[in-house]
């Protein structure tokens, strides 16, 4: 798709890119974009590709404005309160560059029309506070061969990950064992304002590369960002085999709606219970399951830690002795969450989970523990 006079005024910055230059621009302009959410990653990710020149840009969110939301959603503004989320972004990425087609999908993404939707763009960033949308989002990219990035924050920190069919791991692949609930979306756990801009960012900057060619994509490569730290991490993520959607005997033919979280029978323990238990001399100390990756595990864990890491845990469950009620724990407390879930469903009576995980335990007991 040729560049009109106008565009090329717009885009210039663009085009002395050797990395992009006319081409790339072209391939933007031609580009079908779809963000899922509108809220705090959605907001710098549609602003950002709106402004390079992404030709069509599709909004999916259901939700309307509200005034908590504009501590981070800088897609809004105050008079934009009480308004649908996708009409009222339509609107502002429209007025930032009336070059381009936005297209506003103010509907509830599930198994029922995601595949419809996810089918009429060529690439989508995922920007929702939901696990189970994101599986959604994921499954039908996986099965529809549409190129993915994904990015998810919690409190103080975030990660990104790209996936591209037949290149690389998908999320699945990455987080294999979760249900809806099992992390705090921003509402309950509360969220710094600018992390989600860190992070969207990167989703856009991702996309742009995808549809340009320019540079190395985050293909099996999961970053991961702490902005109480200021410092970025990189884990490496290989495409599972017995992936559920990606492998080689897939399950998921056809995307599914998330099933509730099972979360009675599930012990929350604080850092300083977990302390207050380890330190009784009453009873035996608790099993403590590390299920973190090992590189992470090697860094610094509690003494006495089984390690399993989460990915492991279904084939290891045996080695979990009847009634030990284990403590599972991990960085932030997410991946534990999900290991009591899989283990509650496998009949393990009891399991714990440690809140805020060690880097609760590293601030509220113990600041020499290094935690990755």
């Amino acid at each position: 798709m040729a560049l009109s006079p106008h565009e090329r005024e717009r885009y210039q910055r663009h085009l002395t890119l050797a990395e992009i230059g006319a081409a790339g621009q072209e391939r933007l302009k031609a580009a079908r974009v779809l963000v899922v959410g509108a809220g705090g990653l959605g907001s710098p990710a549609a602003l950002y590709l709106a402004a390079a020149g992404c030709g069509t840009l599709g909004l999916l969110d259901c939700d309307r404005v509200e005034l908590s939301n504009l501590q981070r959603q800088v897609l809004f503004d105050t008079g934009a309160i009480t308004r649908p989320k996708a009409e009222a972004g339509r609107e502002r990425l429209a007025a930032l560059n009336p070059e381009i087609r936005v297209i506003a999908h103010a509907v509830q993404l599930d198994a029922a029309n995601v595949m419809q939707v996810v089918s009429g763009y060529d690439l989508v960033l995922d920007g929702s506070d939901r696990l189970g949308t994101r599986y959604l989002v994921n499954d039908a990219c996986v099965l529809l061969g549409r190129a993915l990035v994904s990015a998810a924050i919690h409190r103080f920190e975030g990660q990104v990950m790209s996936y591209v069919p037949g290149q690389g791991p998908c999320y699945r692949c990455a987080f294999p064992q979760a249900a809806d609930g099992l992390v705090a979306n921003c509402a309950q756990a509360g969220v710094l304002g600018v992390l989600p801009g860190v992070l969207g960012t990167l989703q856009a900057t991702e996309a742009i590369k995808l549809i340009t060619g320019a540079g190395e994509p985050l293909i099996g490569r999961l970053l991961t960002y702490d902005a109480l730290a200021m410092s970025f991490s990189e884990f490496r993520v290989r495409r599972r085999r017995d992936c559920a959607v990606c492998g080689d005997a897939p399950s998921i033919t056809t995307p599914t709606d998330a099933t509730p979280m099972m979360t009675s029978g599930i012990r929350r323990l604080s850092a300083s219970a977990l302390e207050e238990l380890l330190r009784s001399t009453a009873s035996a100390p608790p099993l403590l399951v590390d299920v973190r990756e090992p590189a992470e595990f090697a860094a610094g864990h509690l003494p006495g830690s089984l390690h399993i890491p989460l990915g492991e845990l279904p084939q290891r469950l045996g080695e979990i002795p009847p009634g030990a009620a284990p403590v599972f724990i991990c960085r932030v407390g997410g991946r534990s969450m999900a290991a009591c879930q899989l283990v509650l469903r496998a009949g393990v009576a009891s399991p714990a989970n440690l809140e805020g995980g060690l880097l609760a335990w590293s601030r509220e007991v113990d600041p020499t523990l290094r935690v990755l």
